[in-house]
């Protein structure tokens, strides 16, 4: 495991590929819905972050290739773990608890107190997180005004 720079950051891609399709599998709500902006998007998203200094990115590698990843970003004392993805074929070999862990060292290292992750609804990931101290805070809920139109239509 080891930290990733911005020029790596497109390496990035097919796990943030995968990650969508598992939340297309697994959300209660929002099936298909996934991601809501591309995965390109996200890694000039990550490219941006990682040159400011606001965001942090370690990648788990396997046989050369990256098996996962998971991304930070802090402000002052707040932390946001926001990303955290292995490949489906890769999980359950202990990759998600070394990324996690390691944002736990980067957040330490950076002052940070207070650390917030959203999970998507449905996501069984919500179990690691909890092993590592994470408690709902708050329930957010979202709608679209699609979802709403078509609420008033059938009524």
């Amino acid at each position: 495991m080891r930290e990733t720079k911005a020029d790596e950051a497109h390496k990035l891609y097919e796990c943030l590929e995968s990650m969508g399709e598992h939340h297309n599998k697994v959300s209660v709500y929002f099936k298909g819905h996934y991601p809501t902006i591309t995965s390109k998007q996200l890694i000039e998203d990550f490219i941006r972050e990682l040159n400011e200094g606001k965001g942090y990115i370690a990648v788990a590698e396997e046989d050369g290739n990256i098996a996962g990843f998971c991304e930070i970003t802090t402000e002052g004392k707040e932390g946001v773990l926001d990303y955290l993805a292995v490949l489906e074929d890769r999980r359950g070999k202990g990759y998600g608890k070394n990324l996690i862990e390691w944002s736990f060292e980067k957040f330490r290292e950076l002052g940070v107190e207070n650390i917030e992750v959203k999970v998507v609804y449905g996501n069984g990931v919500i179990e690691l997180y909890k092993k590592y101290g994470f408690r709902e805070k708050s329930i957010i809920l979202r709608t679209s005004i699609k979802d709403q139109d078509e609420l008033l239509n059938n009524r």
